[in-house]
């Protein structure tokens, strides 16, 4: 059951896939489509989840899952990795290299390998306070207040020095 992201407790689990690129306009309109068909059906055991979703800033997918009502199975979770995998391919984009880390240069978002990402920390062109996106986040509540933080204030602050 598909329901409004503002509608998911606090406690609802979070998986957030970020894309080495923003999405088009007609790319965000066919996989929001794709995320409510896929949402829709979505089940585990039997049992139809409530789920729900975003996508911010053109560049994340972020799943929710009230797990108070159903929680996921290892086949549940299966069936989503595989839906993503098809976007992946669909549109010619990551989404499950967790390698990368999105973070801000004034307004932009910049999608950086992690090996790059500790150099640039190193020659100090990011520092604590950079926005980054800690994509590590299990559930809404940490989703709404840690997702998008300085750098300092999440595990890449152990490229900070």
């Amino acid at each position: 059951m598909l329901i409004p992201f503002t509608d998911l407790p606090d406690q609802a689990r979070v998986w957030i896939y970020q894309a080495s690129r923003p999405f088009s306009k007609e790319e965000k309109a066919d996989i929001t489509q794709e995320i409510e068909a896929f949402l829709k059906q979505w089940a585990a055991h039997g049992s139809d989840l409530v789920t729900s979703y975003e996508i911010p800033y053109d560049r994340f997918i972020v799943i929710g899952l009230n797990e108070e009502v159903q929680g996921a199975t290892g086949c549940s979770i299966d069936s989503s990795v595989r839906f993503i995998q098809t976007l992946e391919s669909k549109y010619q984009i990551e989404l499950l290299d967790k390698m990368n880390v999105t973070h801000k240069e004034g307004d932009k978002l910049l999608y950086t390998p992690l090996k790059e990402f500790r150099a640039l920390a190193k020659k100090r062109k990011i520092s604590s306070s950079t926005i980054v996106f800690n994509n590590l986040v299990v559930d809404k509540a940490e989703y709404t207040s840690h997702w998008e933080v300085p750098a300092g204030q999440s595990w890449h602050s152990r490229f900070i020095k």
